[in-house]
């Protein structure tokens, strides 16, 4: 098994459940505005707010129009014409509530930071990720913590992985590991950066765009992979392959 010195972790549902914060956040603001949220909106919803960030992570749009207008789109497919700026500053103050840990994300990093440094990186906004690591508690287990829009750049942008490596002491390539879900973001990103990747990948989705240097369908196989010296990266993969 490969050596490795630093370790750099994705947030949203990677170590934080962010499908469970999204909709407590969308309910709680629906609630607010007397509008009932139904599945068909939700679904329009996430498919657009998905389209977006992949627009973001590509660089053809900027940040303040991904948060600016999501909403104010939303609503006016449901008729009302509301304040797109307002509506996200609602929907992040109830997406800061929540701090859903993905299972087994503690136990792993609490094991992981007694051999690896470990690092946050994230396309979110930095206040909402800051508040959320705060509350989940994860924070006391990284180094650092760098942020898209405290960077000045997204994932999977090299310069975004070039800021981050020149924040971080003595790092070098060949003995970083980025670990995240997202093919376009994390991995791409890694791509991009020149290091290994491990894709993070708990449904069981067709990867038919990126290599990855390794699959996992769960934490605990990270674990496994990253502390136990005799396990392979082929043991790893065949294991991946099964959803425990």
């Amino acid at each position: 098994m490969k050596q490795y010195q630093t370790l750099l972790f994705d947030v949203d549902d990677t170590l934080l459940d962010f499908k469970a914060a999204e909709s407590y956040a969308l309910q709680e603001l629906f609630k607010e505005h007397d509008v009932a949220l139904t599945d068909d909106i939700k679904q329009f919803y996430q498919k657009m707010n998905q389209q977006l960030w992949t627009s973001f992570e590509k660089g053809e749009i900027k940040r303040e129009e991904l948060l600016h207008t999501r909403f104010s789109t939303l609503f006016q497919k449901l008729g009302l014409t509301l304040n797109g700026i307002h509506l996200d500053n609602l929907y992040r103050q109830y997406l800061e509530q929540s701090a859903v840990l993905i299972d087994g994300a503690e136990q792993l990093l609490q094991k992981l930071a007694n051999y690896y440094d470990l690092y946050v990186v994230t396309n979110g906004v930095a206040r909402t990720q800051i508040i959320r690591l705060n509350n989940s508690g994860l924070t006391t287990y990284f180094k650092d913590i760098f942020i898209s829009e405290e960077i000045g750049y997204q994932k999977p942008k090299k310069e975004f992985f070039h800021r981050v490596f020149e924040k971080i002491p003595q790092i070098t390539a060949d003995k970083t590991l980025i670990i995240g879900d997202s093919l376009t973001s994390d991995i791409q990103g890694g791509i991009n950066a020149g290091i290994d990747t491990c894709w993070f990948n708990p449904n069981g989705s067709i990867n038919g765009t990126h290599h990855t240097t390794y699959e996992i369908h769960q934490l605990q196989l990270l674990e496994d992979m990253l502390l136990s010296p005799t396990v392979t990266a082929k043991e790893i993969e065949q294991h991946s392959t099964v959803t425990l």
